[in-house]
């Protein structure tokens, strides 16, 4: 009798230890699947991330390149105007001058 005992002493901690076993693999499992959905939720938060970087970065460039274009423009604005004086004030000179080639050749022929 004692015998049967023992055995069935073994025998109930081997069940018993297959049931924690058991249960210790499905938390594992668990716990596994948790951090895979753990770690994708960061990986789409750090695209998330990035692509609003990149969208900020790529917002900051075209305002820089706006406002270098602009500042360009205004520069060739000014050039443009200074030229448009620079045309104006030579008008009188350059008539005067196409005057007297006017009247030189004129006289020549006389």
């Amino acid at each position: 009798m004692p015998d049967q005992k023992v055995l069935r002493r073994i025998k109930e901690s081997e069940e018993e230890a297959d049931e924690i076993i058991n249960e210790a693999e499905q938390e594992a499992q668990a716990i596994l699947a948790e951090a895979r959905e753990e770690a994708e939720q960061i990986r789409e938060d750090v695209r998330e991330e990035a692509r609003e970087i990149a969208a900020d970065r790529t917002e900051s460039a075209r305002e820089e390149i706006e406002a270098e274009r602009a500042e360009i423009i205004e520069e060739g604005e000014q050039v443009r105007e200074s030229l448009e004086s620079q045309a104006e004030e030579n008008i009188d000179e350059v008539t005067e001058f196409v005057i007297e080639a006017f009247t030189e050749a004129i006289h020549a022929q006389t």
